[in-house]
């Protein structure tokens, strides 16, 4: 295959699940149509409630990533000093927010000017790479981006990197060509791909709400329908009889008496009594006066309880996330305990993520040192724990057995949370005399 014939089926590879990227770039932001709706009710409702939308989404992504948090590697000591220098300890938590959205995201890892590791998070809207099929292994890579004149684009094959440039913007596919070509001297794709998928063999990966869609389109039905009842017949509606209707004349566009042929002006009947008015009088001793019952609205409740159900049943979202209470609060343990369906789906993402992070790993490590990524393979990554559970009860049973000599010194510090170059600190700056189990 040419390096033409390359760049032509990455740029369709990319292109492929652009319409895909952007409808759940929608239900992300919460900016979907509704759906569910009949062709009667989009005309009468028009786009009065177009951003009638409980953002479920975003939460069922964010309460993942916000437990999917790295701590520190073990291997390398100078690694968390690289990693901080490139600002994944903020960064990072953007490529799992990607992945679990999107369904895949990228990082390249390249040198700087001084020969330092070099680490960029990418969007797969941006990125598309090829797999060899036997291994698995990412053969080549590429990053496309516009300018305001130009379409930009990098090629990382293993034995080089080649810059690539067209001469139009817009999703191009065609047109570029080689602007500059340089050695790639790791041997390998510099690009790791982080892919939220537990089947191998997909060729994307798995958005987090892609099982969600539909029941999210269910619960914003349901609560505008809510709305459009209590706007319509949420309030009771009063009625009077016996009571003459009173005429006023109708009035055009420039607020004149519209005339008829004759030069008599037209009438309309009109309620005599305005809707906004709190008090009903009538001269007329035949007027009654009285008023329809409420809308009951307790039904269109059952219908947002039912989905929210089968949303926590998908998303794993406790009730506490979503907004179902119960009368007495529910105690730390029982918020624990409900919590366990996604700490265990956090666990299974750390898992996942790990070992393409353990790659990042291997790769700034091969820029730094100049060895080969292939034979660095003692590199873990370590993350912060998934559950939720307070600092003092995680104090408690670390310092136990931190006491009891079962954990090293080092080791009971990484399990309270902090970062290797917190550790370090404290190792500085604590008196020697304080004793370390080993």
């Amino acid at each position: 295959m040419t390096q033409d014939e390359l760049v032509l089926q990455l740029m369709q590879r990319l292109d492929e699940p652009a319409a895909r990227y952007s409808e759940l770039d929608l239900y992300y932001g919460g900016h979907q149509p509704l759906a569910f709706l009949s062709p009667e009710a989009k005309i009468a409702l028009g786009n009065r409630f177009g951003v009638m939308a409980s953002n479920i989404p975003r939460l069922a992504v964010t309460a993942l990533a916000e437990r999917l948090r790295i701590t520190g590697f073990t291997g390398d000591a100078g690694l968390w000093t690289d990693w901080i220098r490139n600002d994944l300890d903020q960064t990072s938590g953007v490529a799992h927010r990607e992945a679990l959205l999107l369904g895949d995201s990228y990082v390249i890892v390249w040198a700087d000017q001084f020969g330092h590791p070099k680490v960029t998070v990418e969007s797969a809207k941006q990125v598309a790479v090829q797999l060899d099929p036997g291994t698995r292994q990412i053969t080549a890579a590429i990053k496309r981006w516009e300018t305001k004149t130009t379409t930009e684009a990098v090629l990382y094959l293993p034995d080089r990197i080649v810059r690539l440039r067209a001469n139009q913007t817009g999703a191009t596919t065609i047109g570029f060509h080689t602007v500059d070509t340089i050695a790639n001297p790791l041997g390998v794709v510099p690009v790791v791909a982080l892919r939220n998928s537990d089947r191998i063999l997909d060729d994307y990966g798995v958005s987090e709400i892609d099982d969600l869609k539909p029941l999210v389109d269910a619960l914003n039905k349901s609560l505008a329908d809510m709305m459009v009842t209590s706007e319509y017949v949420g309030r009771p509606r009063r009625w009077a009889t016996g009571i003459e209707l009173a005429e006023e004349p109708v009035l055009d566009a420039d607020g004149n008496p519209v005339e008829t042929i004759n030069g008599e002006p037209v009438m309309e009947e009109v309620n005599p009594i305005p809707e906004g008015h709190r008090a009903m009088i009538s001269e007329n001793d035949q007027a009654k006066f009285g008023q329809l019952q409420a809308a009951d609205l307790t039904g269109y409740e059952a219908s947002v309880r039912v989905i929210l159900g089968q949303i926590m049943a998908v998303s794993t979202l406790p009730a506490h996330y979503v907004g179902v209470f119960t009368d007495n609060p529910a105690s730390a343990d029982a918020l624990r305990a409900a919590e366990a369906s996604l700490t265990a789906r956090a666990e299974a993402r750390q898992a996942t993520f790990g070992r393409s992070w353990e790659q990042v790993a291997r790769l700034m490590i091969a820029v730094r040192d100049g060895r080969d990524p292939s034979l660095i393979d003692d590199i873990r990554v370590q993350w912060a724990d998934a559950a939720t559970r307070s600092v003092a009860q995680e104090a408690d049973a670390v310092v136990k057995l931190f006491q009891a000599g079962l954990l090293p010194r080092a080791y009971a510090l990484s399990k309270l949370g902090y970062p290797d170059d917190e550790i370090a600190k404290i190792d500085a700056a604590t008196p020697r005399a304080v004793p370390d189990a080993a």
